[in-house]
């Protein structure tokens, strides 16, 4: 099933990476494009820190971050074979978005940002919201519907 996941990521980092083509090329001079008026806009902006610009200037630190966990998650999902596809579908998303601002702070030192969305002020990118997604996601299926917090509660019950 890790397959699952590995493809899910190939097409976010796809998806992502020719957004951010197309965001750069049409609207890093010529401005915004609402998409949906007074909901939904794209805005070129290049954002050199991490979530809402925090942490400005940690390019390398973000980037063997990033290296990492995404190393972490595929390493777990080989080796520990969790059951549940919803699993592969989060990691998937994950590993896709990360690998997609990876991309963009390898090659320019900063991650292209466009979604401006008018009731959540802060800018971000389609693989800053798979990663939300994923992860909100992941919490989820592992309280609610994962194996592994019931086998800890069936050992201190033991």
């Amino acid at each position: 099933m890790p397959v699952i996941a590995i493809l899910i990521g190939i097409l976010v980092t796809a998806a992502d990476q020719l957004i951010k083509i197309f965001v750069s090329g049409n609207l890093k001079l010529s401005g915004d494009l609402e998409l949906i008026p007074g909901l939904l806009k794209l805005t070129y902006t290049e954002n050199r820190g991490v979530a809402f610009g925090m942490f400005k200037d940690m390019r390398w630190f973000f980037v063997i971050l990033t290296s990492v966990m995404i190393a972490a998650i595929v390493f777990y999902m080989f080796k520990k074979r969790p059951s549940g596809r919803l699993f592969y579908v989060c990691a998937g998303l994950i590993i896709g978005g990360g690998i997609g601002n990876l991309i963009d702070r390898v090659l320019y030192g900063y991650v292209i940002d466009y979604i401006s969305l008018s009731f959540f002020p802060p800018i971000c990118n389609f693989a800053d919201y798979c990663i939300t997604f994923g992860v909100a996601i992941l919490v989820i299926y592992i309280l609610f519907f994962s194996d592994a917090l019931k086998k800890k509660k069936d050992i201190k019950n033991d």
